[in-house]
């Protein structure tokens, strides 16, 4: 058995948000639903809202005055979470792929790897595609930049070449990203 610590303060959640009396300024403006909005003193404010039956909860504390909503604390913070949550899940989530290819690929090895890369960008991801060099390959640079415009030029009309191949140690890489399609 452990012994007990008696010299650790008990944790106390901070709030984000600051609540009735824990609102020091003079004025606040007040929205909410059944009042009118407006600027009100903090005490006129915390009136209104023990009148209906709600809290005042300071939104915007950087703003002069403070802005301030009167509304159930607990339900409040139940919307926020659940329009974060639906944010986040109609964010689209990208991936980079890596497609590996080597100085000496051959047309076949080439085909089957852009076909994938395709798919990949056609599904919304990136695609990092380099020529990895072995030994004394070093030697043909050329190559494998020729092997990664050519896949740019295979991969044009579904993706974009974020920049020229460039050779980091033993790989030479190019990025390619989807083509952003324009709403009309």
């Amino acid at each position: 058995m452990y012994p007990k610590n008696n010299n650790r303060r008990p944790f106390k959640r901070q709030r984000e948000h600051r609540l009735n009396r824990e609102i020091d300024t003079a004025e606040v403006r007040l929205v909410g639903e059944n009042l009118e909005p407006g600027v009100y003193s903090t005490e006129k404010a915390l009136e209104l809202c023990a009148e209906l039956e709600v809290d005042l909860v300071e939104i915007s504390p950087a703003a002069d005055p403070p802005v301030c909503r009167a509304v159930d604390y607990n339900k409040f913070l139940y919307e926020k979470k659940r329009k974060e949550k639906e944010q986040k899940a109609k964010s689209q989530k990208s991936e980079v792929k890596e497609i590996r290819f080597t100085p000496n690929t051959d047309d076949h090895d080439f085909d089957f790897k852009a076909k994938h890369a395709e798919r990949f960008l056609l599904d919304g991801d990136k695609v990092k595609a380099y020529v990895q060099f072995k030994g004394r390959a070093i030697m043909f640079k050329d190559r494998g930049e020729l092997i990664l415009l050519k896949f740019a030029e295979r991969l044009s009309e579904v993706g974009t070449l974020e920049g020229m191949p460039k050779l980091e140690g033993k790989r030479m890489h190019a990025i390619f990203a989807t083509k952003t399609k324009k709403k009309v």
